[in-house]
């Protein structure tokens, strides 16, 4: 394996040649993030649009190796805090261990073993002496929160400086079906958001693009502002929102061709409407 420097515009997910770690530069995060894929059988609840997975299927995470996940992790951040890997791989403006992310190849949370894979990362982090200057973060459709053993894997990042992401891209039933390919009611999809926040510090993640060379329409835009509203007005406490753009093609064949990044004015444009409810708002372009 060649040992090329890490980019933004590659998370390869073979990276380091393990099972379950992969190593990125986040633009979101700042700096490295240690990756935990917990979906190496490309398998995704949701099909977004977007989606990088190459061969990407619906389906749940497979039984996880909690032994090896285990080994690899408690290795590949010996050499990133240690070792030469932030030498040898990352460029130099970006040498900062920032979190290490439960994300990968599908919707993590579809995992049967969620909480004991949080219990095994944690542990790790404890005995590195990483937390609380690292972050564990989770990427999330928060589709499977109403599961008890994802609330208590939830429940135990937040006791280690943990945090989510959770995808929202539209608030309008039509434009999840079309973005995300889901039929999700708009009322289970503010539940799941609640119940995701009342465990876990909380940020909204919305991927922001054209279609066929057209933005999201105002009453998609206004539908997401109001639906933001309603959280808040809920007393749902929201950490903020990250706004980004494509960095990287779809690997989705029959949309790829259709997508492409909106101008950064208008990106930063929308991200003022969404400041003035009172949240913090980071734009990645």
């Amino acid at each position: 394996m060649s040992l090329h420097l890490l980019e933004t515009s590659n998370h390869d997910r073979d990276a380091a040649g393990l099972k379950y770690i992969y190593p990125v530069v986040s633009r979101r995060a700042g700096g490295v993030s240690v990756g935990i894929n917990l979906n190496t059988n490309n398998a995704c609840n949701w099909r977004c649009v977007y989606c990088q997975v190459p061969g990407l299927m619906r389906g749940v995470a497979p039984e996880i190796d909690l032994d090896l996940l285990e080994t690899e992790l408690r290795g590949f951040l010996d050499d990133v805090v240690n070792g030469g890997f932030m030498q040898a791989r990352v460029p130099e403006d970006c040498r900062r261990l920032c979190d290490i992310a439960i994300s990968g190849n599908g919707e993590p949370t579809s995992c049967a073993q969620f909480d004991k894979v949080v219990q095994r990362i944690t542990g790790v982090m404890d005995e590195l002496k990483l937390s609380p200057d690292v972050k564990l973060r989770l990427i999330t459709n928060a589709s499977y929160v109403h599961r008890t053993h994802v609330q208590l894997g939830l429940k135990a990042m937040a006791g280690h400086n943990g945090e989510v992401w959770a995808k929202m891209d539209t608030a309008t039933e039509e434009g999840m079906q079309r973005t995300n390919g889901v039929r999700l009611h708009l009322e289970r999809l503010k539940l799941q958001i609640e119940t995701v926040a009342g465990l876990c510090p909380t940020w909204i993640q919305t991927c922001l693009f054209a279609f066929e060379g057209a933005g999201p329409d105002e009453g998609e835009r206004q539908a997401y502002l109001d639906f933001l509203k309603r959280l808040i007005d809920g007393g749902t406490s929201l950490e903020g929102v990250l706004l980004y753009g494509l960095a990287r093609p779809s690997m989705q064949p029959e949309f790829a061709s259709q997508l492409s990044s909106l101008p950064e004015d208008e990106m930063a444009t929308f991200a003022d409407r969404i400041r003035k409810l009172g949240l913090e708002v980071r734009v990645s372009i």
